[in-house]
């Protein structure tokens, strides 16, 4: 069985983006979404969040690995500050930049999502891959977040077990705080095509949220969560449009 958990990283960042993510739950594929619990429109996304229930909302960490010794009170701060915007417990856990994998951090981010029982990005049953992303050398290529390059995703990124595919669907708005920005959009309108959908159910691939990572335990098979729980997975780190380096 081959399960997908779409997350939307930059829930908060702005109110353009918060309307774009969701419209991408509810018209389109998305998932999960991640929360930046620091921006102008965090509270904003809390409230989304717990209007739309069947949206996973996890925390999206902003952590500097020039300056580890703060990581962990960093990590400390933000949860409570999630906990205080949205009323419960993240869902899963990863980072801005994907700062995460950076092995000043990681450790640190291990650890306390190990101790609250958090999955991390790259580091759970979900096998992560970041290949949906429409910027590198300084360049846009829609063409790598269109319709089409997906459904090619579909066959030859989502395997046997669980995998996460992230993005960063949304309305870009005067003063965005990103180079990344016409790309969004485009994003978005691939995840609501009705294409797309489509060829997940004749994939037989299954939706699902982060929420829903934990009931899996006696459905997926050992060798499946060997596969899901590889380290970062299959990255691609130098292929064109990985690293979701969004800014």
């Amino acid at each position: 069985m081959r399960w997908l958990i779409v997350t939307a990283d930059d829930f908060g960042i702005t109110s353009g983006m918060n309307r774009g993510i969701i419209q991408a739950h509810r018209e389109g594929i998305l998932t999960s979404t991640s929360l930046m619990v620091d921006r102008p429109a965090c509270e904003e996304a809390a409230a989304l969040g717990r209007e739309w229930t069947t949206l996973s909302v996890g925390i999206h960490l902003e952590l500097d690995p020039n300056d580890a010794g703060r990581v962990p009170a960093e990590l400390e701060r933000q949860f409570a500050r999630f906990r205080e915007l949205a009323g419960t417990a993240p869902t899963h856990a990863d980072s801005h930049h994907d700062v995460h994998y950076d092995p000043r951090v990681l450790p640190h981010v291990l650890a306390w999502c190990g101790r609250i029982g958090v999955p991390v990005r790259g580091h759970s049953r979900a096998r992560h891959f970041s290949k949906f992303y429409g910027q590198w050398g300084g360049e846009t290529h829609l063409e790598q977040i269109g319709v089409e390059s997906l459904l090619r995703m579909f066959d030859t990124e989502i395997r046997e077990g669980v995998t996460e595919l992230n993005c960063h669907p949304g309305y870009v708005e005067p003063g965005f705080p990103s180079s990344y920005a016409s790309e969004r959009e485009e994003e978005l309108r691939t995840l609501c095509d009705p294409l797309v959908r489509r060829a997940i159910v004749g994939k037989g691939i299954r939706l699902i949220g982060f929420r829903e990572l934990s009931s899996l335990a006696t459905a997926v098979s050992p060798t499946d969560r060997e596969k899901g729980a590889s380290g970062v997975g299959d990255r691609g780190i130098g292929a064109p449009g990985v690293g979701n380096d969004a800014r």
